[in-house]
């Protein structure tokens, strides 16, 4: 059975005592700890409680793109709750705006707990290509009403079998270990939460939330949210971004609503 590699350091924080990493509860890739005590010796001998502060990230290596570049999960909030939600920042190289929106959520540092993979295609956004390195649409490549056709580098080609990319296999790994009660994909440009069957729900809310226009629109043929709720019975949908760059305050309404999921 595959499994997670974890980096042993916390986010952002290059001075912390040493570290080590405990066995992952049933659902989380994994969690590292501090190996020294916190807080400030009271008179008595004790130890002094330090003020509960906001949990910083974790992050745990997944694996590597075609071409080699890293794909990573981070764990956002509170290390003693298991998240609802699972965020994909970008998955076609040409639309990554969400990574913004997952930027946003890692520096608030939020109490909430979230998985997020910021960045699912690593090749295809290096290259300014939708696909990924060996050219194909890594949302098409899903083992959920997969067809073949087309030819590499053709803008929705969906390889030559179903999960024959590392990128998707990845993906879905992680989703069959994680088990997410719901899982949240950005694209661009359309500018609107699209949802069909039974995640149409948790869409409308997650689009009023963000004060953004909302759709039912069934899933194309081999895609990520198409395999989720058709075949795993999974709450998976997306969120069509507008084109162009995605100003503060829409990524700042996005991060407040993969919050209330």
């Amino acid at each position: 059975m595959a499994t997670v590699s974890v980096v042993l350091a916390a986010d952002g924080d290059q001075s912390r005592p040493a570290q080590r990493v405990i066995p992952a509860a049933r659902g989380d890739p994994g969690a590292v700890v501090d190996t020294q005590a916190s807080g400030r010796r009271a008179p008595g001998g004790g130890r002094e409680a330090r003020p509960p502060a906001t949990p910083a990230a974790r992050v745990a290596l997944l694996g590597r793109s075609v071409e080699g570049r890293p794909i990573r999960l981070i764990r956002l909030g509170d290390p003693g709750e298991r998240p609802r939600a699972l965020v994909f920042g970008c998955i076609h190289g040409t639309e990554c705006e969400g990574i913004d929106v997952t930027r946003r959520l890692r520096s608030d540092r939020p109490s909430r707990p979230l998985w997020v993979v910021e960045n699912l295609n690593p090749d295809g956004l290096r290259r300014g290509l939708r696909v990924n390195g060996r050219g194909v649409d890594l949302n098409r490549n899903f083992p959920s009403e997969w067809r073949p056709g087309g030819r590499p580098f053709d803008p929705e080609y969906p390889g030559l079998r179903p999960l024959s990319e590392p990128e998707s296999r990845l993906a879905a790994r992680l989703i069959r270990r994680l088990k997410p009660r719901v899982t949240v994909w950005f694209h661009q440009p359309q500018g609107v939460v699209r949802a069909f069957g039974h995640s149409v729900g948790v869409a409308r809310r997650y689009a009023r939330t963000a004060t953004v226009p909302y759709a039912t629109i069934r899933w194309p043929r081999g895609t990520a949210p198409n395999w989720q709720n058709q075949r795993l019975g999974m709450r998976s949908f997306v969120v069509e971004l507008p084109a162009g760059a995605l100003p503060a305050a829409a990524a700042r309404r996005h991060a407040q609503a993969l919050l209330a999921l």
